[in-house]
């Protein structure tokens, strides 16, 4: 494998040498509500997370940045345990103490999405790019102040609630975050419809939000209105 993966917040060893890139992408992947078994990187939710890494890599060359999938102890996200936000600022806390402050940017999708939004607080964190996160109702979103914030999200979900990332995009523009929604329309929630144009999305929204690349038109878009931009096959409209 040679992305550093972090296991429990301890990154682990791999190919790249301590401390090289200029920028970090922390990679967090989905989950389910409740559960204690061990999370294990062949189940489907870490799977569906390898292409995006991938891409990444190809996207900014290590010389540049180093892509950190964290991997979790729990499959859960467990009540207000909230493991997987845990292990995600234990890893980041490890990375900081290992590279100092080099800013941070996370992908997250589903549960990895709810880790991601509530793991923003961390000071080395500069944005988050969201991928049909799980948002509850009650979520908080204080801790996004000041960071930048992408939510893409399929109109076709049928396990998390697209309107529920537009009515937290909407409360974390209320507290000063900067933010960007992007309706991706017939897309589901594994993201294997349209799977590119995830890809695609969410590689030019990690890039453009650590200012090595252009943000994606819809994206960028996103930032100045107030409605998610939709984003179908070969066009992008705004939807009202």
């Amino acid at each position: 494998m040679t992305d550093r993966e972090a296991v429990r917040g301890e990154p682990a060893r791999g190919a790249e040498a301590p401390g090289s890139g200029r920028c970090t992408v922390v990679v967090l992947h989905g989950g389910k509500a409740e559960g204690r078994e061990p999370a294990r990187p062949w189940q489907p939710a870490a799977l569906r997370m390898r292409p995006f890494a991938t891409a990444l890599r190809r996207a900014l060359p290590r010389r540049d940045a180093q892509i950190v999938p964290v991997r979790y102890r729990y499959r859960g996200w467990n009540g207000s345990a909230a493991d997987p936000l845990r292990d995600a600022l234990l890893a980041l806390d490890a990375l900081a103490a290992r590279d100092g402050e080099r800013p941070v940017v996370l992908l997250g999708h589903s549960m990895g999405g709810r880790a991601a939004l509530r793991a923003a607080g961390h000071p080395t964190v500069r944005g988050v790019v969201a991928l049909a996160p799980w948002c509850p109702e009650d979520e908080p979103v204080a801790q996004l102040a000041g960071r930048e914030l992408v939510i893409v999200h399929g109109d076709q979900d049928r396990v998390t609630v697209p309107e529920a990332s537009w009515r937290l995009l909407a409360r974390a523009r209320a507290e000063g975050t900067r933010g960007s929604g992007v309706r991706l329309t017939g897309g589901e929630h594994t993201m294997l419809r349209y799977a590119g144009v995830w890809r695609r999305l969410a590689v030019g929204a990690v890039t453009g939000l650590l200012g090595a690349g252009p943000l994606p038109p819809a994206v960028a878009e996103g930032f100045t209105s107030a409605e998610p931009v939709a984003v179908g096959a070969g066009r992008t409209v705004k939807t009202g």
